[in-house]
């Protein structure tokens, strides 16, 4: 059984990166500096548990503005295939292409995974919330989709109310 050992703890500073959202565009992590940013990893566009956890950050994406935070979402997906699944499900948010697994290996999140048995090696369901500060505040290591984006919802204003 596959399980996935996380590096980055709590209090670290988060790696930045430079990569390139579904639009084309270059993003980094430091340019959100100031604000709260839900970072948050997934396996593959256009499948089933992705997909309902990106529009679950979609379907929520009022409170998440109120609260003026940032959602990422990454996943070793091409620029190409972030665009349609973000135009197909009117995702409101960037999407991180990572086809070079600079991001995911940064974050450590790029590991052996055993599904039906199989053991390959590909990108775990976690999220990271990182503060103003650029330092990780929260993070969820084993991503349960249902209720997922509520529990990161009440974690960023947890952080605010004790800021």
């Amino acid at each position: 059984m596959a399980k996935l050992e996380l590096k980055l703890k709590v209090g670290d500073a988060a790696p930045d990166f430079l990569a390139t959202t579904q639009n084309g565009e270059e993003i980094s992590l430091k340019q959100f500096r100031g604000r709260m940013v839900v970072l948050y990893f997934y396996p593959k566009d256009n499948t089933p548990g992705c997909t309902a956890e990106a529009c679950s950050f979609r379907d929520n994406w009022a409170a998440v503005q109120a609260l003026g935070a940032v959602v990422l979402g990454v996943s070793t997906d091409s620029v190409k295939t972030h665009g349609n699944f973000a135009r197909k499900f009117e995702l409101p948010f960037p999407l991180v292409a990572d086809p070079d697994r600079q991001v995911v290996n940064a974050y450590g999140v790029y590991a052996e995974k055993s599904f039906m048995g199989r053991l390959s090696l590909g990108t775990h369901r976690v999220t990271f919330l990182i503060g103003p500060d650029g330092r990780i505040r929260r993070l969820w290591p084993k991503v349960s989709v249902k209720g997922h984006v509520e529990d990161v919802l009440a974690a960023i204003r947890g952080e605010q109310g004790a800021g």
